[in-house]
């Protein structure tokens, strides 16, 4: 297969599924396993990229809030809350950076991650039924969330999106609010781990191979163009639906890759 099509199928993969809270890290590993192919962190991470920049017009109202209405108690409070969470997740992550924590490349704790959030999705949605949930983004609901980043930055398939706002709606926040505040959370997170790797790769030797940066470009653009479609769904699917389908898409593939690593 030329390396083009490969990079297109998962750019399509991770704007499909950066957004959905079924995980497009544990995706991605699935795809380039089945596809013979391993590609960077660098390059996985700035496919994400694109993918997150993409959903910045889908929230025309936040945007504008932030732009023109910044000096306001309220703007100002959200932006702070965006912030504590995105320096949560954001100081641990370079403490494990440091470190020289790297993903697995294996898909066994993907599979076992997939389980437990799909199943979490199920429980948590059927305790949730029939009950009223708030609107307002709690200091409690914002240190979770900064968690559920880091959960999601530590075992591939747990879902960056699907751990947060998991979380955010145990803590009863409402689910159209619940993704909107992990999605602008996600957007500085992502671009600044992003960043960080681009700057590594031009400035410090790893002694890794040169990374193919036409395929980068392409794989981002992809992602981007996927995301935006993706995304727009989602937020229109949650108005009137719970995230129970995704739960049980997760358990799915979760069985599946087990069979399919017991079969080989």
């Amino acid at each position: 297969m030329p390396i083009w099509i490969a990079v297109v199928i998962l750019g399509i993969i991770e704007g499909i599924t950066e957004f959905l809270p079924v995980s497009s890290t544990g995706h991605l590993l699935i795809a380039e396993h089945w596809l013979h192919l391993h590609q960077s962190d660098l390059f996985n991470i700035v496919i994400q990229c694109g993918a997150v920049i993409a959903v910045l017009p889908l929230f025309p109202e936040r945007l504008h809030q932030f732009l023109f209405r910044w000096r306001e108690r309220d703007t100002q409070l959200y932006l702070a809350k965006i912030l504590t969470a995105f320096v949560i997740t954001g100081a641990v992550g370079f403490i494990l950076e440091k470190k020289g924590f790297k993903l697995p490349d294996r898909l066994q704790p993907v599979a076992w991650a997939l389980l437990v959030g799909g199943i979490g999705f199920v429980l948590v949605e059927t305790w949730l039924r029939g009950r009223s949930l708030k609107k307002e983004v709690t200091w409690p609901i914002v240190i979770a969330v900064g968690v559920g980043q880091l959960l999601a930055a530590v075992f591939p398939g747990t879902s960056r999106s699907g751990a947060t706002i998991l979380l955010a709606l145990i803590l009863g926040l409402n689910r159209v609010e619940a993704t909107e505040f992990t999605f602008l959370v996600g957007i500085p997170t992502m671009l600044a781990a992003g960043g960080l790797k681009i700057f590594k790769a031009f400035h410090h030797g790893t002694g890794a191979p040169p990374e193919n940066w036409g395929m980068v470009a392409l794989g981002f653009v992809v992602a981007a163009v996927v995301s935006f479609v993706a995304v727009k769904w989602l937020l229109r699917y949650i108005q009137t639906h719970t995230f129970i389908a995704f739960g049980w898409y997760r358990i799915g593939l979760a069985v599946l890759i087990g069979a399919l690593l017991l079969v080989h």
